[in-house]
């Protein structure tokens, strides 16, 4: 059983940057694929990226690509969301997510999940 918690998000202006962590506990982490996700008021649970096991392969959604950076560190047991450009339409709440199985963009691909955290772009 992986228990994963994001760190806090915040409220940034519109151009700027934020970085959110996970860290998983509970598990072998270099034995899980991880995402982001992210889930804007009255809306799905979207993609953000996803990453390999050892973190060589990453993947993005469209509408980050360029602007947000996926990495790992399995010797901290820790993932990471570098999110450069933010605009207003980021905002949303984050999530990240552990899967023992292939890297996917889809929410029913992941058996665990974080609470979430709030990220908030201003204009």
């Amino acid at each position: 059983q992986v228990q994963l918690v994001e760190s806090r998000g915040g409220l940034v202006q519109a151009g700027g940057s934020l970085r959110l962590s996970c860290a998983a506990s509970g598990g072998t982490f270099g034995n899980y694929r991880m995402g982001w996700f992210r889930q804007a008021p009255g809306k799905e649970r979207d993609f953000v990226a996803h990453i390999s096991w050892s973190g060589g392969r990453t993947s993005y959604a469209d509408s980050v690509k360029g602007r947000f950076t996926i990495a790992r560190d399995n010797a901290k047991n820790t993932m990471y969301l570098q999110m450069n450009s933010l605009k207003p339409e980021d905002t949303a709440v984050y999530y990240c997510a552990a899967t023992p199985r292939g890297a996917s963009s889809s929410i029913y691909d992941y058996d665990y999940w974080g609470q979430g955290t709030q990220v908030t772009v201003s204009s």
